[in-house]
């Protein structure tokens, strides 16, 4: 079996002078509940190499289990700095596909169009998707085959603007993820701020905040699993 997890090149958050990227619980939870599955591996970004680390979530309050795991595992960090790029990779040698969130994608891969490319071709060949917290932005211009927005009348969830609130940033944000989905017609459920939730659809994954990056992944093996 084979997941590729394709993570963001962007590391400005907007024009507060701060550093963003992928959060790190997001990435390495799911990458490890894939790994010990025997699954197959394959990282890739806009730019390929290093993709930015939020500098927020490798803050020792926000460590877990799985992050320490990663700083641990030097193989991982290999693959890690050396991602492939969008152009390098072919739906036809994965499984399915997956995204960890932190606030960069919202401004490289929600309007990167091999990304978007990438997820419809996924969809299309009947191959499940996957995004949490931040992630399901990149669902902004991705098509169904009917032409319509892929999340229209699917139940999905993704960081919420209590959450976005919560951390001071729904002015600095291109766009708010729960807003954006509501807009194309998705049917958006949550939990509590913070809590695990993932939700899947047909073959659409999303989890609504880092906590939720474990279960998503979970949802998304059970899916190739069927």
């Amino acid at each position: 079996m084979k997941i590729l997890m394709v993570l963001t090149s962007h590391d400005q958050l907007g024009n507060t002078g701060k550093k963003t990227g992928f959060w790190l619980e997001e990435f390495a939870a799911p990458y490890y509940v894939f790994k010990d599955a025997g699954v197959q591996i394959t990282l890739a970004s806009p730019k390929g190499g290093q993709p930015p680390i939020d500098p927020k979530s490798d803050d020792p309050g926000a460590q877990t289990d799985a992050t320490r795991r990663f700083q641990a595992d030097a193989e991982a960090r290999r693959e890690l700095a050396s991602t492939r790029t969008l152009d390098q990779v072919d739906v036809g040698d994965f499984d399915a596909v997956f995204y960890p969130g932190g606030h960069g994608p919202l401004w490289d891969l929600a309007e990167d169009k091999r990304s978007i490319a990438l997820i419809e071709a996924f969809d299309r060949a009947g191959k499940p998707v996957g995004a949490v917290c931040h992630a399901p932005g990149v669902l902004r211009h991705v098509k169904g085959a009917d032409g319509q927005p892929l999340v229209k009348g699917r139940n999905v969830t993704g960081f919420t603007n209590s959450e976005e609130e919560a951390v001071q940033l729904t002015n600095v944000v291109p766009f708010l993820v729960e807003d954006m989905l509501k807009q194309h017609g998705a049917n958006f459920s949550r939990t509590d701020d913070w809590g695990s939730y993932a939700i899947t659809d047909g073959l659409l994954v999303t989890g609504q905040n880092p906590a939720s990056s474990e279960a998503a992944a979970h949802a998304l093996l059970k899916l190739l699993s069927k």
